[in-house]
């Protein structure tokens, strides 16, 4: 896996000694000998990963990080800090800047590369969701330029495995503090199991479970849909540096080294959940935009750019099937009328109604869109002429018979709709032609006098006119 990477280090031989390191294994390297410049290169040439010391001078690596992950445009890029400084206190103050680690000099190349390689799939996730993000703003949803620091991390769901009860009780009671919800299991099958149930913020394993195989269980966390991108923190104890790397190519967000310092687990902890809470965001955001580009806002019906796709896929499944396909076109007539007498408000409540007795009146698997205006259209799946008539009838009879509420003096008002009929045949093979095909009969039902629904043959227009008897024989009275 190649990736860019900016070296920051004031000393000329530790920058030449990562470098040399780095691109022996084909990463692209970037240095810079202090925090002004390595934030310029930054913003110039954003890198998919910042290794950066923190004792230099003027700027240290602890400001360097914060500024990174203060700004929006910056704040996912991953920063790992490599000192000589070995207090836990260090390491948990660079946490809290935003570090996604801090290693502490000499500094194993194995960790290092393994570290590496799971923070740029880190990122290029993080990319993926930013640029459909930028989607997003462009369909008119509003974009979260929440920094990543500021997101809360408090109230997370925990699920903890640790088969040594002693230690276990010290990491539930550590985050408790923020007001975590902990749950403790001690096998890898319970873990599993609850993993599977519930939702969770982050997971702890504990690599040396006695006669169970963590790695294996943070495989099978990955591999499983519901948990794949949870965050795993990984407890290790400190000589356990090849088994750790292959937690990291496993999939592993991060790790503690024992004995566990309770304000790194917090540190650690509040990293991984505000990360996981915000990619949670974008995904929100990024489905609300995929909601408002496919339906209608005052509806709620699908529009017509869903509908063409739709139509599309249900044409080629007929094709596999055999089995008809039907498609109705209706809209409401003399709605200016409407809008006239009442207000446009009155009418906005008309067309949210006839959405609303539409979906009521149709199988769960039937689709209704908004094509525009007061137009709509209904799409049946294995649905023949006759029960596409029969439901059209339907449709239309209850529409004329029941008033529609709305707002001002007049209370209710009486609606018709006129109603175009076709099903899917060999001289109808495209979405296009169906839409044209029902149309026109939308158009004749008018012609007729309206209030009435008409169907589309190969040989021109048939009027639907059937009793409650016919109805009930198509199976849909």
């Amino acid at each position: 896996m190649s990736a860019r990477i900016l070296v920051v280090d004031d000393l000329l031989p530790n920058l030449k000694l990562l470098e040399a390191k780095l691109t022996s294994e084909y990463f692209d390297v970037m240095t810079a000998n202090d925090g002004p410049s390595a934030l310029e290169m930054i913003d110039a040439q954003p890198p998919d990963i910042v290794l950066l010391d923190v004792m230099m001078p003027g700027m240290d690596g602890f400001e360097v990080c914060q500024r990174i992950k203060q700004a929006p445009e910056t704040m996912h890029i991953p920063v790992v800090m490599i000192t000589a400084l070995s207090d836990a206190a260090d390491r948990v103050r660079g946490i809290e800047c935003g570090a996604d680690d801090f290693l502490t000099k000499p500094v194993n190349d194995t960790a290092l590369f393994a570290r590496v390689r799971s923070l740029v799939r880190l990122k290029m996730m993080m990319d993926e969701w930013r640029m459909r993000e930028q989607t997003t703003g462009q369909l008119g949803v509003l974009r979260d330029d929440t920094s990543l620091l500021d997101v809360d991390a408090s109230q997370a769901a925990v699920l903890v495995l640790d088969d040594n009860h002693v230690d276990a009780e010290k990491v539930v009671e550590t985050l408790r503090q923020d007001d975590d919800s902990v749950i403790s299991t001690d096998t890898v099958e319970a873990m599993f199991e609850y993993a599977m149930k519930r939702d969770f913020d982050l997971i702890i394993v504990n690599l040396n479970l006695r006669e169970q195989d963590s790695l294996r269980l943070c495989s099978r966390l990955r591999s499983a849909e519901k948990t794949r991108q949870i965050p795993i923190l990984l407890v290790v104890e400190e000589d356990q540096v090849d088994r750790l790397a292959k937690g990291f190519d496993l999939g592993i967000n991060d790790y503690l080294i024992k004995p566990i310092d309770n304000n790194e687990l917090l540190a650690r902890a509040r990293t991984q959940i505000r990360r996981w809470r915000y990619h949670g965001r974008l995904r929100e955001t990024y489905e609300r935009s995929i909601e408002m580009a496919l339906t209608d806002s005052l509806t709620g019906l699908y529009n017509r750019r869903y509908l063409n796709a739709h139509v599309d896929g249900q044409i080629e499944r007929m094709g596999v099937s055999g089995k008809a396909m039907s498609l109705m076109m209706f809209d409401i007539d003399f709605f200016k009328a409407i809008n006239d007498a009442h207000g446009h408000a009155a009418g906005d409540e008309v067309l949210q109604e006839l959405a609303s007795r539409v979906t009521r009146n149709l199988r769960s698997f039937d689709t209704v869109a908004r094509y525009g205006g007061e137009e709509f259209v209904i799409v049946m799946p294995d649905t023949s002429v006759a029960i596409a008539c029969a439901v059209a009838e339907r449709l239309r009879a209850d529409i004329a018979s029941h008033p529609f509420s709305i707002s001002g003096p007049a209370g209710t008002v009486d609606i018709t709709v006129s109603i175009g009929v076709v099903t899917a045949t060999s001289y109808t093979k495209t979405t296009k032609e169906l839409i044209v095909h029902a149309d026109e009969a939308l158009y004749e039902a008018k012609g007729l006098g309206r209030n009435r629904a008409v169907l589309r043959t190969k040989n021109g227009f048939e009027d639907v006119t059937i009793t409650e008897t016919e109805a009930s024989a198509a199976g849909v009275a």
